[in-house]
């Protein structure tokens, strides 16, 4: 007698082709991306064992002079070993800011499957080459920073490479809720990171980073044998990237009026034809030209990318630096014990998750990516000046603050590297061309790396001056963001302003005046409406400055 099939296989065979492949490709690379940062993780927890409080375990076996560094490991026993360690960060940082700006046309020439395979095991090898020195007895600084600098320039395959996949096989509709979720896998990460480099941080640290190494060579290989790159690779209808009503708005992640003729389904199992995916899978493909990848500087001409990459390099400034400095701020000013910090510190993660969700549902219901970032930037100045001065008053407040900040912060970091670098990367202005999107990738995070590096340095440098100072750095640097997006905010909301007077009436057209955008969805009408009517005396939805005659 045979069993049911299972439930599991009747699931799967229950949903379409489609369906299943774009599963698989948001599992793969949630898997490969939760590696590279698991990877990054051991550093930080391993800095203390590197240089400990010798004083605490006993006299010294040896009877050498310094009794207070026996224990340590060299180079770092020394008094500038917190020179020593920002030296190991800033070579990472450094380096993966400066790599990401050439991965990305990397990864436009090879395929995507090679090169991040190949990226993750050599991040597997210098990620185990640092725990080796342990094994090896290595007590040379430059031993250190170079396989540093190493692996922060093969970090840089990963990001563009899966939000190139991601953003092949989802359309624009559904990118910032599904990227959102997806996005959260930088805080699985760093958490499972700390617990895999906190089971050998005392007994052996080099195993702290041999381990995660061999963890990210391993998915590297599943994902060799099993990532699909496009879905017209294994017969699958290729994503809807622009609706076909949609306006340029400032971002340019929106598009004109397209042919519907030749714009195939998103979710549909037909192609334009009617053939259907297992028809064309079958059949044989007619020759087509490759188009080419496109220039560094033709990425940066596409609207909107110089506008997030900037804004961009200062919201990541504000995450990296509560990334570094949170525990010991939470330390200094809480009073807690070290690891109560580091406990208390990964709600800021966890409010990461949640605003990066919050932020991809928001702008996929708006339509924009912009404006939701700007809100966000907005509130979380305030927020910011808040938990300094009220944040450590309990463990409530303490709590609840940092979830809200960390929602704040993340919530439009998360958005721009996400979502909206996979709309940047098939923007119109590209006409179908798909090998821009790893590059528009790695400049936007490329940027951004530039913040992260700078934003502990000058936290660093300010700290002994008054956390209140470091508060103020960030608060500036939120600011500064907000502004840098505010010509895509204008223009997003001229889009809605637009929508809602010619649908109702409200704006009255001449000759063809004022330009009027077509409405991209009419079920944000009611959202949109109270935002509009009072600005559109202030915006002016006009070419010209003055209104012509009826």
């Amino acid at each position: 007698m045979r069993a049911a099939l299972a439930p599991g296989v009747r699931l799967l065979r229950a949903l379409p082709r489609d369906s299943r492949y774009r599963g698989l490709t948001l599992v793969l690379t949630f898997l490969c991306y939760t590696s590279y940062h698991l990877s990054r993780k051991p550093i930080s927890i391993v800095k203390s064992q590197l240089h400990p409080n010798c004083s605490a375990l006993g006299p010294n076996p040896r009877n050498d002079s310094n009794s207070s560094t026996w224990c340590s490991w060299a180079p770092f026993d020394g008094d500038n070993y917190k020179e020593l360690f920002g030296a190991l960060d800033n070579a990472f940082l450094v380096a993966y800011a400066i790599g990401m700006f050439i991965s990305g046309i990397f990864g436009e020439r090879l395929p995507l499957r090679y090169y991040l395979t190949g990226g993750m095991v050599l991040s597997g090898l210098f990620t185990a080459l640092f725990g080796l020195g342990y094994f090896w007895d290595i007590h040379v600084l430059w031993y250190f920073i170079i396989v540093q600098v190493c692996n922060g320039l093969v970090q840089t395959t990963g990001w563009p490479a899966v939000v190139a996949c991601v953003g092949n096989w989802f359309g624009k509709g559904k990118r910032g809720l599904i990227m959102g979720i997806w996005n959260s896998h930088t805080s699985v990460g760093n958490i499972l990171g700390s617990l895999i480099a906190g089971a050998w941080v005392s007994s052996a640290w080099g195993l702290s980073f041999v381990v995660p190494g061999i963890i990210i060579a391993t998915v590297g290989i599943i994902c060799f044998f099993f990532l699909v790159e496009y879905p017209e690779d294994v017969g699958c209808s290729p994503p809807l990237h622009h609706m076909a009503s949609d306006e340029e708005d400032a971002g340019g992640v929106t598009s004109n009026e397209k042919d519907p003729e030749a714009v195939s389904s998103n979710e549909g199992p037909l192609s334009i034809s009617g053939q259907s995916s297992t028809d064309r899978l079958d059949s044989p493909k007619e020759p087509v030209e490759e188009p080419e990848a496109i220039s560094f500087l033709g990425a940066l001409r596409i609207p909107g990318v110089v506008e997030f990459s900037l804004c961009l390099l200062f919201a990541k400034l504000v995450s990296y630096t509560f990334l570094y400095w949170l525990p010991l701020y939470i330390v200094n000013v809480a009073h807690f014990s070290a690891k109560e910090a580091g406990d208390l510190s990964t709600l800021f993660d966890v409010g990461g998750i949640l605003g990066g969700i919050f932020a991809g549902l928001i702008s996929d219901y708006t339509g924009g990516r912009a404006t939701t970032c700007c809100v966000m930037l907005v509130v979380a100045a305030p927020m910011l000046f808040l938990y300094n001065h009220i944040g450590q008053n309990g463990i409530g407040t303490s709590i609840a603050m940092l979830i809200v900040c960390g929602a704040l912060v993340n919530g439009p970091y998360a958005l721009i590297t996400t979502a909206v670098s996979a709309d940047l990367g098939t923007h119109e202005s590209l006409k179908g061309n798909a090998k821009a999107l790893s590059t528009v990738t790695a400049i936007i995070d490329g940027t951004g790396s530039v913040g992260a590096a700078l934003g502990p340095l000058l936290a660093g440098l300010i700290s002994p001056t008054g956390w209140n100072n470091v508060f103020y750095m960030l608060i500036a640097a939120d600011v500064l963001a907000c502004l840098l997006l505010a010509r895509v905010v204008v223009k997003e909301v001229r889009g809605w302003c637009g929508c809602i007077a010619r649908k109702r009436g409200y704006v009255r057209t001449v000759l063809g005046w004022p330009p009027v955008p077509q409405c991209q969805n009419m079920a944000l009408v009611p959202l949109r409406k109270d935002v509009c009517y009072p600005l559109l005396s202030l915006l002016h939805l006009h070419a010209g400055t003055t209104r012509p005659s009826a």
